[in-house]
């Protein structure tokens, strides 16, 4: 990605991005349109322009000549320790938010497995619910149906040992009839 750019366009992109960060809002706003417009231009994306930093800033491209006054020896070995240091802690940032992301990544893997097997486990009490209730309310029936079955029964017995009894010609003369009563 970096080959694509030359020296002057990626001076122009971090000039422009300079005046992004001014305080001055209507040369932040320019500045931001203009680096828009740039980039929709080159079709560069966000994540094309965070990799083209990422790859510059290990290994930065050499400066042209330039017609602006060195600066003075001590200024740059600061600020070449400066951007050293910021370097260290970009790349440690961005070591930082990939493992974050795999972490992310992870993480909602693990909720989609544990939503699924959730899911699964409604289903299975649900099913396991019904059966239940099935089987409860066919108990109740099978009770109900034998209660019934034997009050009937003793109902039809009792009736029918009565008319038994009725229908059968009582005894004339039995010799100890007095002590069957």
């Amino acid at each position: 990605m970096s080959d694509s750019l030359d020296p002057k366009e990626l001076k122009v992109l971090s000039d422009i991005l300079a005046l992004v960060l001014e305080e001055q809002t209507g040369q932040s706003e320019a500045a931001l349109s203009a680096l828009r417009a740039r980039a929709q231009r080159n079709k560069i994306t966000g994540g094309a322009l965070k990799n083209l930093f990422t790859a510059i800033a290990p290994n930065p491209p050499k400066r042209a000549t330039s017609t602006a006054s060195p600066r003075p020896r001590a200024t740059r070995s600061a600020s070449a320790g400066d951007v050293q240091l910021e370097r260290q802690r970009v790349r440690e940032l961005s070591e930082n938010l990939n493992k974050l992301d795999m972490e992310l990544r992870n993480v909602r893997a693990t909720n989609a497995s544990l939503k699924a097997e959730l899911f699964l486990t409604q289903q299975a009490r649900a099913e396991t619910q019904s059966l239940l209730v099935a089987a409860q309310s066919a108990t109740h029936t099978r009770f109900g149906l034998i209660g019934m079955v034997l009050l009937v029964g003793c109902i039809a017995g009792v009736a029918g040992g009565e008319l038994f009894h009725s229908l059968k010609p009582a005894p004339h003369h039995v010799p100890n009839a007095v002590y069957l009563h």
